[in-house]
């Protein structure tokens, strides 16, 4: 128990290069990521209303937008070797920005932890006939817990074995029930019509967070290169293999119903799809929530945390949640906070990249953390919530994207006007009890 609760994977402090990961080894997880019921759920969706190879054009564009995003802020987290909610102490938002941040990290991802429990129970359930759902959703949430408390190195074993069962499991899927492939590739849709621009939409708003966050995956990258290269492999890949799945599936059964689609597959098949699904993408939500959690009682309380501990705790939270049926209540809740990461990636671009006011301090004392941020940044507090707004609001292109936009916009020209003025500083602790010295 207590080498389990040393994982602390560097969650306050600077990963070091002993600790960096082979790029393959943070792309298979990248691409577990990408690899969700909801990237076959967005293929059918696009399917029924589009053709075949219309599909595959606003998947790739799509595809596009997100690798652009996360591999200008993945850079970020790679270079500085600092978790999402850690790097925007020095990218704009200062201790209470920071805080607020890791807090809503926490929140949406410790939530969406249960939703895809849950799902993982219900169907465990009915496929083994002994055992309640939410029983099943305690045993299976316990496991992912388990699995990211041991952090990065377990996360990615896990990604080794379930990643290339879920593709064999959906390979097996299409061809059982896709019977004249050439047919697919060539017919038209089979339901309403979808436009382009519609359909780009769709697909960058269904990874968006997952690119905000990055830096999260990204800081145990070895070079920026690895960063690139797992990023376009995980993304596009994820896009192309998963979402055009559920194209194929579309169009062959004529329906956007994929769930049903597996739950009639058969047995145990139809069980390890989900469970393989939800495995590989299930221990990255616990685990990012655990960091945001660190990051906010040190920001906030100046209390030095186990990130192993708070994944425990957060783990059972969510299991339990998952097993009463509560967490199903805040899904719209929680689709309503992943409007506010967009904003965030805007200004942390614009900070590092443009504006650099804080740069030199994150820069000039690597391999340790600064000793010092700025306690809150009051422009910041107005343009993060001000371009998640607007965004909403604009009768054009993507709202994601042009809430990312603006808040670069708007913060870049805070810059240039001097605005971007602190309110006293902060220290920072630059050691963590009890973290390990790798991953």
């Amino acid at each position: 128990m207590a080498a389990l609760l040393g994982r602390d994977d560097q969650a306050l402090s600077r990963v070091p290069d002993q600790a960096r990961h082979p790029w393959l080894s943070v792309a298979t997880q990248r691409f577990g990521q990408t690899t969700a019921l909801s990237q076959l759920l967005l293929g059918a969706t696009l399917g029924f209303g589009m053709t075949f190879w219309d599909a595959f054009l606003a998947l790739t564009l799509g595809a596009l937008l997100l690798n652009a995003i996360a591999v200008t802020v993945g850079v970020i987290g790679q270079r500085e070797g600092l978790s999402t909610a850690m790097l925007t102490r020095w990218t704009g938002f200062g201790h209470a920005g920071s805080a607020m941040l890791g807090l809503i990290i926490a929140l949406s991802s410790t939530g969406w932890f249960g939703v895809q429990t849950g799902l993982a129970g219900v169907t465990l359930a009915d496929v083994a006939g002994v055992l309640p759902a939410p029983v099943w959703s305690l045993i299976f949430g316990i496991v992912v817990t388990v699995i990211a408390a041991y952090g990065v190195r377990w996360m990615a074993w896990t990604a080794y074995v379930a990643v290339p069962a879920f593709l064999l499991l959906l390979g097996w899927l299409v061809l059982a029930n896709v019977n004249d492939i050439p047919a697919v590739l060539s017919s038209p849709a089979p339901g309403p019509p979808i436009g382009m621009m519609t359909a780009v939409t769709l697909v960058t708003g269904s990874f968006i967070v997952g690119a905000a966050i990055a830096p999260d995956m990204t800081r145990f990258n070895r070079s920026e290169w690895d960063v690139v290269k797992q990023t376009i492999l995980g993304i596009t890949a994820g896009e192309w293999i998963i979402s055009l799945a559920g194209v194929m599936l579309a169009h062959g059964l004529r329906t956007t119903d994929v769930m049903g689609v597996i739950s009639s597959s058969g047995g145990w098949i139809g069980a390890l799809i989900v469970v393989t699904a939800v495995l590989k993408i299930n221990d990255w939500n616990l685990y990012s929530a655990s960091l945001g959690l660190v990051n906010f009682f040190d920001a906030v309380f100046a209390v030095r945390i186990s990130r192993a501990q708070v994944t425990v705790m957060v783990g059972c939270a969510g299991s339990f949640l998952a097993a009463a049926g509560i967490v199903n209540q805040f899904s719209h809740f929680l689709v309503l906070l992943g409007v506010v990461f967009p904003p965030v990636t805007g200004i942390m671009i614009a900070e590092y990249y443009v504006v650099r006011r804080w740069r030199n301090e994150i820069i000039s004392t690597r391999p340790r953390v600064p000793r010092s941020a700025p306690s809150w940044v009051p422009a910041t507090v107005v343009i993060w919530p001000a371009s998640a707004w607007l965004g909403e609001l604009l009768p054009f292109g993507q709202s994601s994207v042009n809430s990312l936009v603006l808040a670069f916009v708007l913060y870049v020209s805070a810059g240039r006007l001097d605005l971007l003025r602190m309110r006293t500083r902060r220290a920072t602790n630059r050691k963590v009890v009890g973290e390990a010295s790798a991953a």
